[in-house]
């Protein structure tokens, strides 16, 4: 993969009339309110837009989903997904992040400082907001099949990470299930063969999609079934776990039932990035690219965290990682940034107007565009240094 070029803006425009932060995070996951908590603590009052059901889901992302996190470290007993998100928000608050429950439909990125709209607002110039640094933490949502008893046994039977939920109580030395041909079906069969009685992999071709390393290591698993050219029609139980799939062999016709207590889907996930993926450097899927070891995208001042840039891990604890990087930068950016700027301001002094000053006077110079000003003594220390 071809590395990320940057695009810095060359141009300044005016600070929003509206609002304006110093920084923003869209998003409200780990990853967001990690980079909220490292951004609060370091007084740069971060404002998140945690989203009204954007992408589909509450606030707090796709761990609301989630009934039991067992892998997160710090709570050994386990804890629900929804309380632990609240937990996040909770921290992020406690020092000061103004969390607002709202989407953010609209950015535009060609020019610092940022600007953003509200959804509802996208259409009106005069409701756009502004911010010196964005930190897009919107996540990633696992594609759904939409089967008959899918809501039904969500959580209960049904799921879309195996290295999430693999281990609770409910799949172990059980037969259970995975859709999907690719490496990631693959990964997560031979995972979930930890766990389960039987693992069958149905797959809707007559052949994998996976790697050659991959494929052999799932068709010679003692505890693997593969069932080509099959696909599944509908999910039952007795409505409150998963105990039984009906399936169709797509070349025969034939329908059957497979008595699994577990059902796991490996058929890919959609990066939340609609709203940048005409603006910032995305890969083929969708996701957004990031220098490799950073969070830095392909415009400075942009940074990416959490599931919407990672398509190969998708954990909790990642996200979080990844979102302290992200608000570390951010935080280095902004301060070399507002030294660029002090230098761009002082270096725009004309000599008549420093002469002007005498020992005790003040002379107030534009800054970039005419949006910043300040005042300098002619004994003023040395400019800052980037």
């Amino acid at each position: 993969m071809a590395p990320i070029t940057s695009s810095k803006p060359t141009s300044r425009r005016p600070r929003s009339g509206k609002r304006h932060s110093k920084v923003v995070i869209i998003g409200s996951g780990p990853a967001g309110h990690t980079a909220a908590i490292y951004l609060a603590r370091a007084n740069l009052n971060p404002v998140m837009f945690e989203g009204m059901l954007a992408n589909g889901l509450a606030a707090g992302g796709q761990l609301t989903t989630t009934t039991e996190v067992e892998n997160f470290p710090g709570f050994p007993l386990g804890i629900g997904g929804i309380e632990l998100m609240d937990k996040f928000r909770d921290q992020s608050a406690r020092f000061g992040t103004e969390i607002i429950t709202e989407t953010v439909s609209k950015v535009d990125l060609s020019a610092r400082p940022f600007l953003y709209w509200r959804e509802g607002e996208e259409d009106d110039p005069a409701a756009a907001e502004s911010c010196d640094a964005l930190i897009m933490a919107t996540g990633a949502s696992a594609k759904r099949m939409n089967l008959p008893g899918e809501d039904t046994y969500w959580n209960s039977g049904i799921s879309a990470c195996a290295v999430c939920d693999g281990a609770v109580p409910i799949f172990r030395k059980k037969p259970l299930a995975v859709i999907g041909g690719g490496d990631s079906a693959a990964e997560e069969a031979l995972y979930l063969t930890k766990f389960g009685s039987h693992v069958f992999v149905l797959v809707r071709r007559d052949q994998l999609r996976a790697s050659k390393i991959m494929s052999k290591r799932l068709r010679s698993h003692p505890n693997v079934t593969i069932m080509w050219n099959t696909i599944a029609l509908s999910a039952e139980g007795d409505g409150n776990l998963l105990q039984n799939l009906k399936i169709k062999n797509i070349k025969t016709g034939e329908e059957s039932d497979l008595q699994v207590n577990g059902l796991f889907y490996a058929i890919g996930h959609t990066p939340a990035t609609e709203l940048v993926s005409e603006q910032l450097e995305c890969d083929a899927d969708g996701y957004i690219m990031t220098k490799p070891g950073t969070a830095e995208t392909s415009i400075p001042g942009v940074f990416a965290a959490g599931d919407v840039q990672d398509k190969r891990y998708r954990q909790a604890i990642t996200s979080a990682g990844s979102g302290c990087m992200a608000a570390m930068e951010a935080e280095r950016f902004l301060a070399e940034d507002e030294d660029e700027l002090h230098l761009d301001e002082f270096n725009q002094e004309t000599p008549q107007s420093a002469g002007s000053n005498g020992s005790g006077g003040a002379s107030e110079i534009n800054g970039v565009n005419g949006v910043h000003n300040i005042s300098l003594q002619d004994d003023s220390p040395e400019p800052l240094k980037a």
